[in-house]
């Protein structure tokens, strides 16, 4: 006679009645420090972005809640501190839609050069371009101020071709006002006259990024590249063989089959490489440091940099954290907007992702059957 199973409620005292409690006996260190050491900093800092603390002893009985106050000095209220951060949020912003796009161009081109097989010492390359990305950020700093100085390394090599170079960490002119002025524009047009937004004129959002900004661009580019080459070469070897060869046997060419079959491949190796580089560079903040704190004329100023000399500099702790805050609302919003778009590509071509490996397969199943029919 069969038996018969039934499945029911499981009785208190089975074998696994205990793996709730002590999967959260066995996690409990870990949440107790990020608890201690991440969540609750984070909570303070943002009671003390609505309170009116100023330094001394604990923010907890310390200081009173004054409201969005500090938030309004920042975003509304005419004055220094909202012209000191539209000007930082100015410069963060060129910075971002040059470094992003430049560093993840390189990082794949760099990824596929040296992913090639007939490529002898592909490690050594490897290891050469990724060295820069785990030196330290002071150093590589450190070196580059030598190298852009008036009478340093850069300028000696311009001076090759006839070029005067630049006073490059010093100069706090835009880089777009230098090429308009190169065409006879060098005030601002009565459009552009007037107050933009956060404080600063329209002429002066259209400045482009100075100079010494354009320094710490290349500087940031020669950084980080390395790492999300790293990243891409880690997608690349995902790419089965058979694809390619399935490509080759359709005629693609090289360029036909880099845009059309293995760049679509890539699309979730290429949205993280997006995020890391849009966060990180909504966060410069060692090199501002390391080269003046914004200076030249504060063309070099960024978010990050300006909620630290608010808060450690002038005291003002309430407006520092609020900085903080509005910076961290920017990145989240800009990456949920990242994802969106990429997201939206992605759903209308993943049924062509999908059909290039079926293709793919069949190729490659067709290729090797006609193989050994020969061989036979």
């Amino acid at each position: 006679m069969a038996r018969t199973l039934t499945t029911g409620p499981r009785k208190p005292g089975g074998i696994r009645s205990g793996e709730a409690k002590f999967g959260w006996l066995f996690i409990s260190p870990a949440v107790i420090i990020i608890g201690l050491f991440l969540v609750v900093p984070i909570l303070l800092a943002l009671y003390v972005s609505f309170s009116n603390w100023n330094g001394l002893g604990s923010p907890i009985g310390n200081s009173r809640v004054i409201g969005t106050g500090n938030y309004e000095k920042v975003l509304i209220d005419d004055g220094l501190s909202k012209s000191d951060f539209g000007t930082s949020i100015r410069n963060n912003l060129y910075y971002v839609l040059l470094v992003v796009p430049l560093q993840t161009a390189l990082a794949l081109f760099l990824a596929v050069q040296v992913n090639r097989r007939v490529l002898k010492g592909r490690g050594l390359f490897r290891t050469a371009f990724y060295f820069p990305s785990v030196t330290s950020s002071i150093a590589i700093t450190s070196i580059f101020l030598f190298l852009f100085t008036a009478s340093g390394a850069v300028n000696s090599v311009l001076q090759w071709f006839g070029i005067n170079g630049p006073n490059w960490f010093n100069d706090p002119s835009g880089v777009i006002h230098n090429l308009l002025a190169g065409v006879g524009v060098t005030s601002a047009p009565p459009p552009l006259a007037g107050e933009g937004p956060l404080g600063i004129s329209w002429w002066e959002w259209l400045s482009g990024p100075s100079v010494a900004m354009s320094t710490l661009i290349i500087l940031a580019v020669f950084t980080t590249s390395g790492t999300f080459m790293l990243l891409f070469i880690a997608a690349l070897q995902n790419i089965s063989g058979e694809i390619d060869e399935a490509a080759l046997m359709d005629g693609a060419g090289g360029l036909r089959k880099f845009f059309s079959v293995t760049l679509p491949m890539l699309t979730p190796t290429l949205f993280t490489v997006l995020t890391l580089g849009l966060i990180g560079s909504w966060q410069l903040f060692d090199q501002v440091a390391l080269t003046g704190g914004g200076a030249p004329g504060k063309t070099v100023l960024t978010p990050a940099y300006l909620a630290y000399d608010t808060s450690f500099t002038e005291l003002k702790w309430g407006q520092g954290a609020a900085i903080s805050f509005i910076l961290f609302v920017i990145i989240v919003a800009l990456t949920l907007f990242q994802r969106f778009v990429l997201r939206d590509r992605d759903v209308g071509k993943k049924a062509e992702r999908n059909r290039i490996r079926r293709d793919a397969d069949l190729h490659a199943s067709a290729a090797r059957s006609t193989y050994k029919e020969g061989v036979s």
